[in-house]
This record gives C-alpha cells, sequence and structure tokens, in this order.
C-alpha cells in the first residue's frame, strides 16, 4: 500500500469510526416501531454493516454530506434486516392462541368477552404479559410484509422526510443546477456530465478531452465551484465569495456566466420548460 491508499484508508476509518453513534440512534428510533422480540443486536450489526459499505463507497466530490449518505443506507440495512424476520416468533404466536382459546372458552362461561385480568388469571400470566403479547401480535399483523396491503413497512421506520417546503426548494435548487450545468464552458460541462451523470471512470475522461487525470480533478473542482457560486448567486446572493481582485478578468467571466444561468432560467420561466437532468446540455 503506498501513502495515497494509506491516506485514503485512514480517512475512511475515521469516516466511519466518527459516524457510529449514528447507527445507535437509528436502531433506537427502529425499536420503538417493531415487536419487542426483534433482536436490537441483530438491527445494530446490520446497521454497522452498512456504514462500513457507505463508507468505502462514499464519494465527496458528488457533493451529498456523508451523514445523509450513511443514513439512508443503514436505514435500508435495517429495512432489509427488519424484512427477514419471522414478525410474530413462535413463542408469541403459541401464546396467540392460547390466549384466544382462553378468551373464547371464558367467553362462554361468562356469558360475556372476559376482562384482561380473568383471562392473565386463567393463563397463569401477568395482565402486563397479555398485554405486551397482544400488542406484539397487534404490531407483527401491521408490519408482515405479506399480512399488511395498507401501511407498509417503509412506511413505518424512521425517516426525515423533507415536508412540502422543502420538497419545493429542493425542486427550484435542482432547476437552477440543470440550467447552471448547460451554461457550464463546454470543457466543464463535459467533466460534469461524464463524471456525475455518465458515471465514467476519470481516466476515461482525461484521455477524451487529451488532459491527465489531475488535470480532470481541478476541472471538476473547478466546475463545482462555479455551479455553487451560481445557485447562491440566485438563491442565497450572500453566500457568494469573490474571488481574487474584483473588476479582474475572472470576475468578469463569472459574473458573464451568472447573467447566462439567469437569463436560460428566465426564458425556460416563460415557457413552462423543465430540463430532464440526464438531457442537460
Amino acid at each position: 500500500m503506498n501513502d495515497n491508499e494509506g491516506t485514503v484508508a485512514n480517512e475512511t476509518d475515521e469516516l466511519i469510526t466518527s459516524h457510529m453513534a449514528l447507527v445507535g440512534h437509528i436502531v433506537r428510533e427502529t425499536m420503538g416501531r417493531v415487536p419487542s422480540h426483534v433482536n436490537r443486536d441483530d438491527l445494530t450489526s446490520a446497521g454497522l454493516t452498512a456504514l462500513v459499505l457507505a463508507g468505502r463507497a462514499f464519494d465527496p466530490a458528488r457533493g451529498v454530506p456523508f451523514d445523509r449518505y450513511a443514513a439512508t443506507r443503514i436505514r435500508g440495512a435495517l429495512l432489509d434486516e427488519l424484512r427477514s424476520v419471522d414478525w410474530a416468533s413462535r413463542s408469541v404466536r403459541r401464546r396467540a392462541r392460547d390466549l384466544t382459546e382462553t378468551r373464547s372458552r371464558l367467553a362462554g362461561l361468562f356469558g360475556r368477552t372476559p376482562t384482561a385480568a380473568e383471562v392473565a388469571q386463567s393463563t397463569g400470566m401477568t395482565v402486563d404479559e397479555v398485554a405486551a403479547n397482544d400488542d406484539d401480535v397487534a404490531r407483527a399483523q401491521v408490519l408482515s410484509l405479506q399480512g399488511s396491503t395498507t401501511t407498509p413497512i417503509e412506511e413505518l421506520l424512521p425517516t426525515r422526510a423533507p415536508s412540502p417546503e422543502d420538497l419545493l426548494e429542493h425542486a427550484e435548487k435542482l432547476t437552477y443546477l440543470r440550467e447552471a450545468i448547460a451554461e457550464l464552458p463546454e470543457r466543464l460541462r463535459v467533466v460534469v456530465e461524464d463524471y456525475f451523470f455518465a458515471e465514467r471512470p476519470m481516466a476515461d475522461i482525461a484521455a477524451e478531452l487529451g488532459v491527465t487525470d489531475s488535470r480532470i480533478s481541478q476541472m471538476r473542482a473547478e466546475a463545482l465551484t462555479l455551479l455553487r457560486d451560481a445557485l447562491n448567486h440566485a438563491l442565497e446572493p450572500t453566500l457568494v465569495k469573490t474571488p481574487g481582485k474584483n473588476g479582474g478578468v475572472a470576475q468578469r467571466r463569472r459574473e458573464s456566466y451568472f447573467a447566462a444561468v439567469a437569463s436560460r432560467h428566465a426564458d425556460s420561466g416563460r415557457r413552462g420548460v423543465t430540463i430532464p437532468l440526464d438531457a442537460v446540455g
């Protein structure tokens, strides 16, 4: 392993270890929504495995914060783990059958629905145990992938779903992003489209453009800076930082680029056009 590989490995390890608490947080949220017989350790193991895989696959250049990326991977792993669980364990099912038979027998004997205390006394269980078993069975019926048609399991897992306002803001940012990509200088646009959308290796892009891999990395960083500033210029102008001397050639080019993005946005708004992300450029 060379020094660069060692540095990357150390950074990945640090990323993983510093976010282990995220697994515990999501597992705790999940445990409050599933039957009591679901094993916390199994969920934690699945979550930690997902965290490790997320750390190895994470690419900061794609602009997604690691905690958000990892949380998505962790929740997906917990969902897969929950799907593999026998929602009503054998002991729960056995006690459920016993309780059903006891309730039927007592109802015939008393001529009415028996109370929880009467059921508990007849079965040798406590009232709390009867209630807990009933709760597990009820949750199992809701969470069963085979038995539930109204409440998908995905909706029962903890999530940080965006509000309608967040969705509108996100849609507006995507619109500006599409337009900003379309207005990038041609070579920068090619790098963005090929690297992020077509997911082509950096070496292939470099060979096509006749430059080195390191130059492609520089162009990618330059493009991302322009895209970020274009979005901020339109949506959060106070966040735009002016590089170099005011009035310089680079600044005039930036301002010309921002104006082109704004013009494209205005034109598409008048036409009511939405540009598909995979058709940018």
